[in-house]
């Protein structure tokens, strides 16, 4: 794992979470997670009707709130994948205890050690990062949509009209076991990441979100970026997460460094 080994972290950051139930839905079935002390962001997107999927997604945010604090990368690495194969099993218990057919929840998660970070998904909620005005998307959707496209069977412009662009293939507490993906890459200064749900890249472009990104600090970003999803019909649960790190040596006017905060729907409105 490319994470270990790194030396103690010269950086700082900045973070905030916004997290909103969208203008069509009843029940928020998104949630979101910050821990930056122990350098790990979340957001994970419920799927499965009438609770289900906002019983999947809390079971995620509630295995990394017990993750503890981790001793070195490997094992933040370690401690996270424990959280995962938990919370997969404990969502596949309580859909056969209830009967509730199959549920379950995306997930795409930060983890920072030191200047090192590693971005873990599965399912179709995203990961991008700003670095000197270019936003890349990190992670791939675990979609059927996206794997025709990548085998080249269907195009992008083709993909926009595909009848099953929302089946996933991958989710926790959909299958016994966890499949994940993941890249590593070393952090620099100035760089901004973005964890999101479907409901903000179901309405908002990529060109959009990096405009937004570009010379926003985090509450802010997390408000506009919201704010036009839910101005495009916010037709499901709309969830951001920032995180936003800088040398030691950098002031940043108006921004308390290594704080983070969380809103969660009704709270922005």
């Amino acid at each position: 794992m490319t994470l270990a080994g790194m030396a103690p972290s010269t950086l700082r950051v900045n973070s905030y979470s916004l997290s909103h139930v969208g203008c069509v839905r009843e029940i928020n079935e998104d949630g979101c997670f910050t821990n930056a002390e122990n350098g790990i962001w979340a957001v994970a997107d419920g799927m499965g009707g009438h609770d289900g999927g906002e019983l999947a997604s809390e079971a995620i945010i509630r295995e990394l709130g017990v993750m503890g604090s981790p001793e070195s990368a490997a094992d933040l690495d370690r401690r996270f994948w424990i959280s995962m194969n938990r919370a997969n099993a404990d969502i596949l218990a309580v859909s056969r205890q209830r009967g509730l057919g199959v549920i379950g929840s995306t997930v795409v998660a930060l983890l920072v050690h030191g200047e090192a970070f590693r971005c873990l998904w599965s399912g179709d909620s995203r990961a991008y990062l700003l670095r000197d005005g270019q936003l890349t998307q990190m992670s791939t959707d675990h979609t059927e949509v996206q794997d025709m496209i990548s085998r080249g069977l269907i195009s992008a412009e083709e993909a926009l009209n595909y009848p099953r662009r929302n089946v996933i293939l991958h989710a926790i507490g959909v299958h016994d076991g966890v499949h994940m993906d993941f890249v590593d890459g070393k952090i620099l200064s100035g760089d901004t990441f973005l964890l999101c749900s479907d409901g903000l890249t179901g309405h908002v472009s990529d060109r959009e979100i990096a405009e937004t990104m570009t010379g926003g600090r985090a509450r802010e970003i997390c408000t506009q970026l919201v704010d036009l999803a839910l101005a495009r019909g916010g037709t499901d649960n709309v969830t951001v997460s920032i995180a936003q790190f800088y040398s030691a040596s950098v002031t940043i006017p108006g921004v308390n460094l290594m704080q983070s905060a969380e809103e969660i729907e009704g709270s922005h409105g």
